[in-house]
């Protein structure tokens, strides 16, 4: 489908020619269904994402790790993600052929409904000026948060089932995984970090305030950023960057 979209859209509104009309693309599976509660189940959902994806020919695909819901993954964890993709492809038979569910009735037709949908939020786009006009407006935003208000509101109704998680709850409740429970990183590795921090603000008193202020410069006259940042992340932390553009910017603030 994405590479259906892609070829109507370079050739009928760019022209381009027939190398430009071929897409290559990366899937991620679905963040939004990693949960904390019964963790293990992640990895289930992520094998059927994953065969999605293969089945529809993708160029690379990144697979989940079954935990990441609630922390960075574990090397185990992100084995078992790993090996999702390797038991796909290696082991499962149907993914040697090039598109097996090709002319299959609810294949097509869900394609036709999706590419359908896709266009005229392109249209959306285009009557707001463009993907940066539609920015101006917190188009894409607006349309972000109502679409997650919309699903969260599923879940705690039930109206969207969820297995472990607001159905067949196990006899324990389906217990939850809290953060603090994953937390891996010692004392001592937050101490290394703090004093990193502080060495490095210390050492660069008198070059910060000027990679600061080319940066900033950059931003308000809408020039490429990324050697400002380049340059700037040599002297200045992560945080200093970052409340520099926000002097310039604004601070993004969620309205609901």
């Amino acid at each position: 489908m994405a590479r259906r979209i892609w070829a109507k859209a370079m050739k009928n509104k760019y022209g381009a020619d027939e190398r430009s009309q071929m897409l290559k693309y990366h899937i991620q599976t679905s963040g939004r269904s990693l949960h904390a509660q019964e963790i293990d189940f992640n990895d289930i959902r992520t094998t059927l994402q994953a065969l999605y994806a293969i089945y529809d020919n993708c160029n690379s695909l990144h697979t989940n790790a079954y935990d990441e819901a609630i922390t960075t993954p574990t090397e185990g964890s992100v084995r078992r993600a790993m090996a999702i993709q390797l038991i796909i492809n290696k082991e499962l038979g149907l993914a040697k052929n090039e598109n097996p569910l090709q002319g299959s009735f609810i294949i097509e037709e869900l394609t036709n409904l999706v590419e359908e949908a896709v266009l005229s939020e392109f249209d959306s786009l285009t009557e707001r000026g463009g993907v940066l006009g539609a920015m101006e407006t917190m188009y894409q935003r607006g349309k972000i948060q109502e679409e997650s208000l919309y699903y969260e509101t599923l879940k705690h109704t039930g109206e969207f089932p969820i297995i472990g998680v607001n159905t067949f709850l196990s006899s324990t409740g389906s217990p939850t995984v809290l953060p603090k429970e994953v937390i891996r990183s010692t004392e001592e590795e937050k101490e290394f970090q703090i004093q990193m921090l502080e060495r490095l603000h210390k050492g660069n008193e008198d070059k910060r305030p000027a990679f600061i202020k080319e940066l900033q410069q950059a931003a308000i006259h809408n020039h490429n950023m990324f050697e400002k940042l380049m340059e700037a992340s040599k002297y200045c932390s992560l945080g200093e960057i970052t409340y520099a553009l926000f002097e310039v910017g604004g601070q993004y603030r969620r309205n609901m």
